[in-house]
């Protein structure tokens, strides 16, 4: 486990955790002036707050969680965040890969035809959840036994699933600016590394650059720049997982240069590439 402080303004300080084999990380935090850039995340995001309270902007409106709440937002669910409190927020959250919930549905024998669960609100007070999420990141983090962690990590899916929504969060949106946006999602998809031109990304949609922003920010919640530059944060976050150095790690992802990907790095998961690099345990 890190206990490296990240560098952000005086009274923050952070924690991370990596699991070593699968990707289930682990992450206890109190910030006071960090701000997080609008970002999402290619897992389940589960966070529980402990003290103060922490405000973001999810699904087109703003949502506040105090202490005792639970946080739940969705695979590729696009969040900022920021303290709501004058002394700051301290919270825990774990990051869980589609993944691993689908290892852990499979041998419980729930399967996953109906798809994997998802959630319509991303602040609940839910006392079951709280605590299972709670239990986990205390095994996780302070090194207890496999079967503790196994047995720990099944009672958070099971309380997911308990939670869970029916259907998938929509967003309403035109059918033409929904297409729009998927082929100009695919190109981004296919070709993050290198720089693409608005009038290359209109094309690719088949509309103009002013209606592709738009849709894009409606079908996914971002426009196609930060999207662009989330695709290469999350390829830097597999490099660094690896032990590749931050310096490497940045010029094979895009960015001008180590300090470029520090400060996105730093600014959307609140912690430095050296101290992610360093976090497994």
């Amino acid at each position: 486990m890190s206990t490296t402080p990240t560098g952000a303004p005086e009274q923050d300080w952070v924690r991370y955790w990596r699991d070593p084999e699968r990707p289930l990380e682990a992450m206890r935090a109190h910030f006071t002036r960090h701000v997080f850039h609008r970002h999402s995340h290619d897992a389940y995001s589960f966070a529980v707050t402990e003290s103060g309270a922490q405000r973001f902007r999810c699904r087109g409106a703003e949502h506040t969680s105090s202490a005792g709440m639970v946080m739940a937002f969705n695979p590729d669910d696009p969040h900022d965040g920021r303290t709501a409190a004058e002394l700051g927020f301290t919270y825990r959250i774990m990051h869980l890969h589609p993944s691993v919930v689908r290892e852990v549905l499979a041998d419980a024998g729930g399967g996953t035809e109906r798809g994997l669960p998802l959630f319509d609100r991303p602040v609940r007070h839910a006392p079951a959840l709280y605590r299972a999420l709670l239990g986990l990141h205390h095994a996780l983090v302070a090194g207890a036994g496999t079967l503790v962690r196994e047995e720990r990590l099944s009672s958070v899916v099971t309380a997911l699933v308990r939670e869970a929504a029916t259907a998938r969060p929509r967003i309403a949106t035109a059918r033409a600016g929904t297409d729009a946006a998927r082929r100009a999602r695919t190109l981004l998809d296919d070709s993050w590394q290198r720089d693409i031109g608005a009038d290359e990304l209109a094309r690719a949609a088949g509309c103009s650059r002013y209606a592709l922003y738009r849709a894009f920010r409606a079908a996914y919640g971002m426009p196609p720049s930060d999207y662009q530059r989330l695709l290469r944060l999350r390829a830097a976050r597999r490099l660094l997982a690896t032990g590749t150095p931050p310096a490497e790690a940045a010029a094979s992802c895009g960015f001008a240069d180590q300090p470029h990907l520090t400060r996105w790095f730093t600014r959307v998961y609140g912690i430095t590439p050296a101290t992610y690099r360093a976090a497994a345990g």
